[in-house]
């Protein structure tokens, strides 16, 4: 799943299952690089997590994030992220994702592995939020293994850095169990983890996400492609327009929107939601913009009763 809202797919066997974790990569890695950018930046670098004991990150890595996360502007940020002078582990991470949704394997690996080496260094003077980055570092390098590699062959391998990504976690926790920044990147882990493997538990991390996660924008986020990939529209279609109010022209949401729609037999509604996301097109990852344009026309052909052929929208 990118970071904006991908399809539905339902799991019918182990394999597909572990090919979900491919599915699921970027909207984690989502809740990793957008941490800190989906409150206003203040005047200064800082944090929009915490009101106490708050981290910096210099202004081009929050400028990117604000480009993404509020405006939906992949390109932007991808501009900026190109010239930004930082060691700081989310700047790397906001590229592999970036790389991720342009279908750059190599991008997606080395940049996976630069956030890892990032946030080891970071963990000697900001341990929580290094073995945060760590975790994320250690997903990503999984997610290319699992991309390049296959889903068979690369099985053991993502299931030793999911290992690796939940010890790290566990360290941060220990440090400061309720902080916010942990709770989102955790909840969106075991939300998406939970809907795509079995024996899971969803509502938990459904309850870390409304309980301790923050902003809020992004959790409501969160909240909202889980009860999607649940099949809950009505609680999903509630957390994204509480989303759509912090950030009301993102067309990842209001892509998600239109999505939950059509999962409520709504598909005359959603069209309206689909050519605003599409009127953005140009801002967006090309990929991404052939799924809204292939969604939209399925959607259109419920509604008229069609049988255009939807597919050739999709790009190889």
């Amino acid at each position: 799943m990118p970071i904006a809202s991908a399809p539905l797919v339902k799991p019918t066997s182990q394999q597909q299952r572990w090919a979900g974790l491919k599915r699921v990569t970027a909207v984690v890695m989502g809740a990793v690089t957008i941490a800190i950018s989906l409150l206003p930046p203040p005047a200064i670098a800082g944090d929009p997590f915490r009101a106490s004991d708050s981290r910096n990150i210099d202004s081009q890595t929050e400028a990117a994030f604000k480009a993404i996360f509020e405006q939906g502007n992949y390109r932007e940020a991808a501009q900026l992220l190109d010239t930004a002078q930082t060691d700081e582990p989310l700047a790397y991470a906001m590229k592999a994702s970036i790389a991720y949704l342009n279908g750059d394997n190599e991008g997606l690996g080395r940049n996976g592995t630069l956030t890892r080496e990032a946030a080891q260094r970071l963990t000697q003077s900001d341990p929580l939020r290094g073995h945060i980055y760590t975790a994320a570092g250690h997903f990503l390098e999984g997610a290319h293994t699992l991309t390049t590699q296959g889903t068979v062959r690369a099985t053991p391998a993502v299931l030793g850095k999911l290992q690796q990504v939940f010890n790290e976690l566990g360290e941060a926790e220990k440090i400061a169990p309720n902080d916010p920044e942990l709770n989102l990147i955790k909840g969106f882990m075991d939300l998406m983890l939970a809907v795509n493997l079995p024996f899971s538990n969803p509502q938990q991390a459904i309850e870390r996400l409304q309980n301790y996660a923050a902003p809020d924008y992004l959790a409501q986020r969160g909240i909202a492609i889980g009860y999607r990939d649940l099949e809950q529209p009505d609680l999903a279609l509630q957390a994204v327009e509480r989303a759509i109010q912090a950030a009301p022209n993102n067309p990842d949401l209001l892509y998600l929107k239109a999505q939950i729609l059509v999962l409520q037999n709504r598909p005359q509604e959603s069209l309206r939601l689909f050519r605003q996301a599409l009127a953005q097109r140009e801002q967006l990852p090309d990929g991404l913009g052939d799924q809204i344009a292939y969604e939209q026309c399925r959607a259109n052909n419920r509604v008229n009763n069609r049988r255009q052929n939807c597919n050739r929208l999709l790009q190889d």
